[in-house]
């Protein structure tokens, strides 16, 4: 599973973001926000090419590709690209599916020969490689599969193997058969091999795939803290957005046969790329709306991402002022009562024990007195770790499965469809094309208040006029999946159930699919390791823990805190959430901090004081700013000397800037 590259010794350092950011540009999110300035649609890549030893101001280089073209024979990948990964680097790739992703990281990594080009590594360079395939030997045990032959004194005084263990697969037999796994077991035990093992550089494809919650957290967690800040490199190509934000510091997006760097995680990503569209309106209108939509969602909706200083705050507000809430939340409960009635699906002392002679008395329960009374218009996220009871609690809203005890209730007009992870809605209609399984049914659906026809449902999902004529068998598994979706919604359930809805899309095709969910009238339940895509659709989220089904007021914060105290789950995901204890008891301790009153009232106003009047000092400082950006622009380029002293009272004023700004976060978080 894992590849050494052949050093190459004629080094090719490219102008990566880091190595554009050790130049003196701006870094993270907080630039994004503080030079919010028009710029090309298409980015310039910079191009350094330095002799070895291979540093830039203290930034070693790693590896890298130059001139990068790629084609097949029926169309071209990439058209001389040109990329570099340099120490402390941690890089998320984005980009639509088969646009060139893992194709890029193949290539980087000595899997792929590109048709021209060539790709650098430091002499020395350990690559570690995690395939999307499963690569794992049946007949290995998950032991030797992890650690090979090494004496067990060897690998267990090692710290870092010890927490990958007991991070990923703390609950699997030592000796077991890797065969006797399931596909999430698996995906563990090679993700266990890959990381118990040194590395300069990790390239991760999907990752994610198959991991629960907890394990998504390890792993973020795991990653931040692998190597020192300055040191290693990381690329990884994913779809779960909480993963992008929490772990990378740069992104490339992969389209239209190049590589467009952004600095910052997703939600950088997101606005950095709405403003791209903005220089791009008539081209990319739709596009624009919704990328536009989802930064809304990140600005609004998401307590964690909105510790910015207000300056910059404002910044983004402008992007979005026109911008709706992302949900109608009046209009679509009126809606959901109207077709569902009060009444939807009630859960009362409801208990399911399931047969197993291997435990005293030859029972296994399940679920405990669970009650649960499911509102029209409802949006509901449910947690757990694999095996926790989930799928045992949505059978019983179905009505697949009859309880043990208790007393299931189901709506007279209450109509449930789930779209699962089997595809089992186009196996009838795998041998004929889209247009013909679309036109079988309605002809018309209302979305964002508008009548839509399937075809255009299906433009809005990403279809092209031309895959309308593809028979459904020669879909991608992205396409089939929001084919199902689309299927089920001109179905017109009023209770949709959505078990890992995010599997096969990209990051692109989940927020359409976010987008059009929004508009959906009716009861949603959403089960999904999808941090992201969890708290984007939902209002509310209930956890599956020992049996007992739990509110979760604090969302998958609190969900994560509970784990860590103990309180259920495998023992895969008790060791994962011990690991990222520290984290998760941060934000508990937060939590309860900001309920206590941490000044006295005295404090209180000379913070409120202090901050008003930075406000104001922060204003007067932006105007003076604009005013020398005038004065710079007027002045006699041929006079060196006056614009070094314009640049340094710039500088002068950006530095007090920064500072009072850092100062105006601390008093905001006295303040609450």
């Amino acid at each position: 599973m894992q590849e050494m590259l052949p050093s190459v010794y004629q080094i090719s350092a490219v102008g990566s973001p880091h190595a554009r950011r050790k130049r003196g540009l701006s870094t993270g999110t907080s630039a994004i926000f503080s030079n919010l300035q028009p710029f090309p649609h298409r980015l310039p890549h910079r191009h350094l090419k330095i002799p070895s030893p291979c540093t830039l101001e203290g930034v070693a280089h790693l590896l890298g590709g130059e001139s990068l073209h790629l084609e097949f024979p029926t169309r071209t990948i990439f058209e001389g690209i040109t990329v570099g990964l340099n120490e402390g680097d941690r890089i998320g790739i984005v980009g639509r599916n088969g646009d060139g992703k893992s194709t890029l990281m193949k290539i980087l990594a000595g899997r792929l020969e590109p048709d021209s080009g060539r790709v650098t590594v430091r002499g020395g360079t350990r690559i570690g490689y995690l395939d999307q395939s499963d690569v794992l030997d049946d007949d290995h045990t998950v032991g030797y599969a992890i650690v090979g032959d090494t004496p067990e004194y060897e690998w267990a005084s090692q710290a870092r193997i010890r927490d990958v263990i007991s991070g990923l697969v703390s609950d699997l037999p030592w000796d077991a058969q890797v065969s006797s796994l399931s596909g999430g077991q698996r995906r563990r035990v090679a993700l266990a091999s890959l990381l118990a093992q040194e590395w300069d550089v990790l390239m991760l494809d999907e990752p994610t795939n198959h991991l629960d919650v907890e394990a998504i957290t390890w792993l973020a967690g795991h990653l931040k803290s692998r190597w020192s800040k300055n040191a290693g490199g990381l690329m990884v190509v994913t779809h779960d957005r909480w993963f992008l934000d929490e772990i990378c510091t740069d992104t490339w997006e992969v389209h239209d046969r190049i590589v467009e760097p952004f600095e910052g995680g997703y939600a950088a990503y997101i606005l950095q790329r709405v403003e791209r569209d903005r220089q791009a309106a008539a081209a990319e209108a739709k596009r624009q709306n919704l990328m536009r939509k989802e930064l809304a969602w990140l600005r609004r909706g998401a307590p964690a991402r909105t510790s910015k200083p207000k300056f910059r705050i404002d910044a983004a507000n402008a992007l979005i002022a026109d911008v709706p809430p992302v949900r109608d939340t009046v209009e679509l409960k009126k809606m959901a009562v109207s077709r569902l009635g009060k009444d939807v699906v009630d859960l009362e002392n409801v208990s399911v024990t399931y047969d197993d002679p291997s435990l005293p008395g030859g029972k296994r329960p399940v679920l405990k007195k669970v009650t649960w009374r499911i509102a029209p218009g409802e949006r509901t996220g449910i947690l757990g770790v694999n095996g926790a009871g989930k799928s045992t609690l949505l059978s019983l809203v179905t009505g697949d499965l009859k309880p043990t005890e208790g007393r299931v209730k189901h709506g007279k007009t209450v109509k449930i469809s789930t779209l699962t992870q089997q595809l089992d809605e186009l196996k009838e209609v795998e041998n004929d094309r889209v247009s013909d399984v679309i036109g079988r049914k309605k002809r018309s659906y209302i979305a964002d208040g508008k009548e839509l026809s399937p075809s255009q449902m299906l433009e809005r999902l990403g279809f092209t006029s031309a895959q309308l004529s593809t028979p459904v068998k020669d879909l991608s598994g992205g396409q089939k999946r929001r084919l199902q979706l689309m299927l089920i919604l001109l179905d017109e359930p009023n209770v949709l159930i959505l078990d890992e809805p995010s599997n096969d899309l990209d990051t692109d095709m989940l927020a359409a699919m976010e987008d059009l969910l929004d508009t959906w009238p009716g009861t949603l339940l959403v089960v999904s390791h999808d941090r992201y895509l969890m708290e984007r659709v939902t209002d509310q989220q209930y956890a599956v823990i020992d049996g007992s089904f739990r509110h979760l007021p604090g969302g998958v914060d609190e969900y994560l805190a509970l784990s860590a105290a103990g309180a259920g789950g495998s023992a895969a995901g008790s060791a994962q959430a011990r690991a990222a204890a520290p984290t998760q008891k941060a934000s508990t301790q937060e939590a309860e901090a900001s309920a206590k009153p941490k000044v006295s009232g005295a404090e209180l106003r000379a913070a409120q004081k202090e901050s008003g009047a930075i406000e104001r000092r922060l204003a007067k400082l932006a105007t003076e700013q604009e005013k020398l950006s005038e004065q710079m622009s007027a002045h006699d380029a041929s006079d060196y000397a006056g614009l070094a002293a314009l640049g340094e009272q710039q500088q002068v004023l950006q530095d007090e800037i920064d500072e009072l700004e850092m100062r105006w976060l601390e008093l905001s978080e006295i303040l609450g």
